[in-house]
């Protein structure tokens, strides 16, 4: 009778070992397969919380607090392929639905002899044109591109879909006001089609009117020309770096706005949404006779 009672005990335990082990190693997978699909997220959206690093075009390395309430960037990064012997980047994500459509900036510095209809035949899908600036002087003028007009005109004769920049040194809300009307009053002649874009951006190597800016200044200084914009029916967007993105603007207080982001990596450093890349400064297109700027505009296909 004791020795019954010993073996079904020794039974019973085997038993338990045995269920013990069998839940470890199911638990034990699951851990592993939890990790891996959190792994492969955040390779596809970037990290969740904490802090992050980037480097600027010279190298130097920075970290900054990821800011939880800021969208983050969800493009599949692994999608964007790379002509080797161009250098122009494409993006087409099919299971996710996004693509990239191909264009360029421009502005005076690109010269004179813009070949519009070969742009197009490269494969040139939207262009951005800077239309004008404030000079860095403490007068402030307001000054147009001096190519704007011919580059508006040849970028809708050959059917391309076209936005503007302007490179603002505003110093207070009523000067961002003041050059947002500049814009839509240059713009209102034509059918545009892309954004309006804000370009505020740290001036390096020589002195600049804003110097004295807070953060603050010009974080307010983006919505109030987005918003004045925006009342016009067009659509705004904020040209930025990631420096300037982690460090001056507060992106908390620009989540309703859309970026156009500066990044030459070869891949995108940005944690947050942006809608276009600017991925190059040194770019080379049939029809332009000088260095142009490369983009990608990543959107969601209908």
């Amino acid at each position: 009778m004791i020795k019954r009672r010993v073996f079904r005990k020794i039974c019973f335990l085997l038993t338990a070992v045995s269920c013990a082990v069998f839940l470890l190693a199911a638990c034990s997978g699951r851990s592993e397969e939890t990790g891996a699909e959190l792994a492969e997220e955040e390779a596809r959206n970037g990290p969740e919380e904490g802090e992050y690093t980037f480097q600027d075009v010279e190298g130097n390395e920075y970290e900054a607090p990821l800011l939880s309430d800021v969208p983050k960037c969800t493009y599949d990064l692994s999608k964007i392929k790379t002509d080797e012997e161009t250098g122009v980047k494409s993006f087409h994500d099919e299971e996710n639905g996004v693509t990239a459509r191909f264009g360029i900036d421009v502005s005076e510095f690109q010269g004179e002899e813009i070949d519009w209809n070969q742009v197009k035949e490269s494969g040139v899908e939207f262009v951005i044109i800077r239309l004008g600036y404030r000079a860095y002087g403490d007068t402030g003028d307001l000054v147009m591109d001096a190519m704007y007009e011919q580059n508006m005109k040849g970028a809708l004769e050959a059917d391309l879909d076209v936005g503007v920049y302007f490179f603002s040194q505003a110093v207070s809300a009523a000067e961002a006001v003041e050059e947002a009307e500049f814009v839509l009053k240059n713009i209102k002649p034509y059918e545009i089609t892309g954004p309006v874009v804000y370009d505020t951006e740290e001036i390096k190597w020589d002195t600049a009117r804003t110097d004295g800016n807070t953060d603050n200044d010009f974080t307010n200084f983006c919505k109030v020309f987005c918003d004045t914009v925006e009342q016009k029916g067009y659509d705004a967007m904020i040209y930025s770096n990631m420096k300037w993105m982690a460090f001056t603007l507060d992106m908390e207080e620009l989540t309703e706005y859309d970026f156009w982001y500066a990044d030459y990596h070869d891949i995108p450093q940005c944690p947050y949404d942006y809608k276009i890349w600017q991925y190059s400064e040194t770019g080379a297109v049939p029809g332009i006779n000088a260095n142009v700027d490369l983009n990608l505009w990543f959107e969601k296909e209908n």
